[in-house]
C-alpha cells in the first residue's frame, strides 16, 4: 500500500541513479531484503510524519531503514542529493525562462 509520502514511478526514475551516483561504494556482501526504493520510501514516511523509527508501518523494515538513514547521512548522502537536485531544478527553471523568452 503506497504512502502520501512514496516517491511516484516518474520521481523514482530521477532519484534512482543519482542515489546510485551518490552512494558510497562498498563491498556487496548478501543481498538485501528490501530495495533501495523501499529503503527511501520508509526514511521520507519517518521524515514526514516525524514519528519514531521504531513506530514505521509493519511494511517498512524500521531497523533497515534506520540503519541506511544513519549511513547515508553520516556520508552526506542527503546533502549531495539535495545539492545534485537543486542544481536541476535551477536548469530547468533557466530554461523554461529562456524557452518563454524566446517565445514571445
Amino acid at each position: 500500500m503506497p504512502y502520501s509520502s512514496d516517491l511516484t514511478d516518474a520521481e523514482w526514475e530521477i532519484f534512482e541513479p543519482l542515489l546510485l551516483e551518490i552512494l558510497p561504494k562498498k563491498k556487496q556482501t548478501c543481498p538485501s531484503n528490501w530495495t533501495k526504493r523501499e529503503i527511501v520510501n520508509g526514511i521520507l514516511y519517518q521524515l514526514k510524519n516525524g514519528c519514531d523509527w521504531c513506530d514505521l508501518p509493519r511494511d517498512l523494515p524500521y531497523s533497515t531503514v534506520y540503519w541506511h538513514y544513519k549511513q547515508w547521512q553520516a556520508a552526506g548522502v542527503f546533502e549531495h542529493l539535495v545539492g545534485v537536485l537543486h542544481r536541476q531544478v535551477r536548469e530547468q527553471v533557466k530554461n523554461n525562462e529562456m524557452d518563454n523568452l524566446n517565445h514571445h
